[in-house]
């Protein structure tokens, strides 16, 4: 993939004797795709070629120890070849975070995605309310753990509309070694419940990332990631209900001199699964260029 990204950021203080902060900002990116495949997440797959807009704004709120933000985005894909569709998502967040003691924050979230890419379909409108707890017992460890309730509505085309709803858990432990630097792991596990025959499933993913600097504003930051899915009731070749593994090696460096954002990152995707069609594995590279005001 290679990305142009462009940041703008415009702060404003509120009066210093309310004791609150308003700091408003936006964020514009364009970018270009080449992609052989890509991992299906909560997001927008985008593989082959195409070009994509995203726009951001969003209005932070903060005090001593809480913070408020909202925001808004939407990203437009162009995909490029005959006869591929274009696509788009919209996200709204809400979420709010407080400091309860100076090692230990709590973190409440509500979204809303319109047009989402989730693991079961392609086209997805969802809410979905997190809570998030962080404990950091000194500066050099940190344990995150989040719980998530989704509320998803899959649009079938020509057929009815169906709907499914699940948790998802994750926990992260990350380690500090010094100034951006840092290991880091990651657990998730996740399902979806619906009368709909082809949506439900269950999926456990595992995840580790080493970001290490190696010059004052340039870092670099190998991870890899394995991910299983269990589908409740797809039927795979051999007549036994699908089964999907995906390992995801990646590779990013970070260059950010003063204001700008340079980031590239080369990643290949190992796809297999009891039902042959299914099987893949390719590239997915990116190139972000921006530029911080």
């Amino acid at each position: 993939m290679l990305a142009l990204g462009l940041v703008l950021g415009a702060p404003l203080a509120a009066a210093p004797d309310t004791g609150w902060r308003l700091e408003p900002d936006a964020r514009i990116e364009v970018q270009t795709v080449s992609a052989q495949t890509t991992t299906r997440d909560e997001d927008l797959v985008i593989d082959g070629e195409a070009v994509s807009v995203r726009g951001q704004i969003g209005l932070g709120i903060e005090s001593k120890r809480t913070r408020v933000r909202l925001e808004a985005d939407r990203i437009e894909v162009f995909r490029l070849g005959d006869g591929r569709r274009d696509v788009s998502r919209d996200r709204l967040t809400a979420s709010v975070e407080h400091d309860v003691t100076d090692r230990f924050e709590i973190q409440a979230q509500v979204r809303r995605f319109d047009d989402l890419v989730t693991v079961e379909s392609a086209d997805t409108d969802a809410w979905e309310g997190s809570t998030r707890l962080t404990f950091e017992p000194d500066r050099d460890n940190r344990f995150r753990l989040a719980g998530t309730w989704r509320d998803r509505q899959y649009d079938n085309g020509a057929d009815p509309a169906t709907t499914g709803e699940g948790p998802r858990v994750d926990a992260q432990y990350r380690r500090r070694f010094g100034p951006l630097h840092y290991l880091a792991f990651d657990l998730r596990a996740e399902s979806i419940r619906s009368d709909d025959p082809d949506r439900g499933y269950e999926r456990e993913s595992a995840g580790a990332a080493y970001t290490r600097p190696i010059a004052p504003d340039l870092r670099v930051r190998p991870a890899i990631e394995v991910i299983r899915t269990r589908f409740d009731d797809r039927i795979a070749d051999n007549g036994a209900l699908r089964r999907d593994r995906q390992v995801v090696p990646e590779l990013e460096l970070l260059w950010w001199p003063g204001k700008w954002r340079v980031e590239a990152e080369a990643k290949y995707v190992f796809f297999k699964s009891n039902e042959s069609v299914r099987e893949r594995e390719g590239y997915r590279l990116t190139l972000s260029v921006g530029y911080v005001f």
